[in-house]
């Protein structure tokens, strides 16, 4: 997850990147494998043998769903237990290499669909929540191994994200496209064609299931990338439930109020939508909206900090609005570990309590 956008070009975003890219170079000395993907030998246990299928409630019409960074070492049961998010959303899943239609978590081979994260996710449902896997990502957008990307036909792209769906017994799954996937016209057409033929399925199985992107943002609203992601979408009759933006990692050069940021942002995106959907009515396109916040000090730097006062004026805000998610990068963020620090993974770079934002956020969820 980084932000992509004509305004801010890759070359002055590279951390998240790099960060990235170490963790690859970290798994790779470590157990002596070539990857394609993040972090592989720093995940939780790969082959894990509980199912993940127990029966689980729909996802609530509001919901506080965090990223858990899925190429780290911790738990995502723990994660949840602890900071109380009943939801999680897990980053990410695409494919071992460029050209490849088969899908892995974090692009490893060694962490097949299903089998990994089994019994975490078996946890978290007995607790009453649930997991939304996210296809792309960062890593994925920039190696062409973001599964629209990497695959080129249509019909086996759907029966990834169908087996995906299957083994999981998914209610939402999430498409996190950035970087290069925002220009790779025909990754999008196909993209969005295979996820048309994936709601055929499922509808004709009687199976609740939603559609989420998530999408970088400008302090205005969606950036060409972004629109041109949802509105191909209309284009082949596909239906998106939530469009996610992420309203962090602006680099405009100036500092910014955050939850003014996210407000203005929010509008600009259900402007948008309006545009596609002249027939919704105004609390239908806001329940199209999500947020995804990076609390704390982001990529870009101080000028960028989301603070605690912050996490409560975007909860007030998403309330009185509707908005349908609030989300956040990452979990594994969320605490005062590191005072002064910019774009961790491990820290928020504030002085704060251990899950103060999952813990505030968590009400929204219902």
């Amino acid at each position: 997850m980084s932000q992509a956008s004509a305004p801010r070009p890759a070359e002055a975003r590279p951390s998240r990147a790099d960060r990235r890219k170490r963790l690859v170079a970290v798994a790779t000395a470590a157990a002596g494998t070539t990857a394609l993907g993040v972090g592989l030998a720093m995940v939780a246990p790969a082959a894990q043998a509980a199912p993940a299928s127990a029966p689980h409630a729909a996802l609530p019409t509001h919901i506080f769903a965090p990223y858990f960074e899925a190429y780290s070492s911790d738990n995502p049961a723990t994660v949840a237990q602890n900071s109380g998010a009943k939801y999680l959303s897990m980053a990410f899943i695409q494919t071992n290499k460029s050209g490849s239609c088969s899908v892995y978590w974090n692009g490893s081979t060694s962490q097949a669909i299903g089998s990994t994260f089994a019994s975490p996710i078996a946890t978290i449902r007995a607790a009453g929540g649930d997991v939304i896997p996210s296809f792309g990502g960062y890593t994925a957008d920039t190696t062409n191994t973001e599964i629209a990307d990497s695959c080129t036909n249509v019909t086996s792209i759907a029966s990834a994200i169908e087996n995906v769906i299957t083994k999981y017994d998914l209610h939402r799954v999430d498409f996190d496209i950035e970087q290069n996937s925002l220009t790779n016209t025909a990754g999008i057409d196909r993209r969005n064609k295979a996820l048309k033929q994936v709601e055929a399925w499922a509808s004709a199985a009687g199976r609740s299931l939603q559609v989420s992107y998530t999408l970088p943002t400008n302090t205005d609203g969606l950036d060409s990338g972004g629109k041109s992601v949802i509105s191909n979408a209309k284009s082949n009759g596909t239906r998106v439930d939530v469009v996610n933006i992420m309203t962090f990692d602006y680099y405009t050069g100036g500092s910014h109020e955050m939850a003014q940021a996210t407000e203005t942002a929010g509008a600009g995106l259900e402007g948008y939508l309006k545009s596609l959907y002249p027939t919704k009515t105004s609390a239908q396109l806001w329940a199209m909206v999500g947020v995804t916040e990076m609390p704390g000090i982001d990529d870009y730097g101080k000028a960028e900090t989301f603070t605690e006062a912050d996490a409560a004026t975007v909860l007030s805000w998403a309330k009185a609005k509707g908005v349908n998610e609030i989300s956040m990068w990452a979990s594994e963020r969320d605490n005062g570990g590191c005072p002064g620090t910019g774009g961790s993974d491990t820290c928020s770079g504030i002085s704060q309590s251990a899950w103060y934002f999952s813990k505030k956020w968590d009400s929204f969820t219902g």
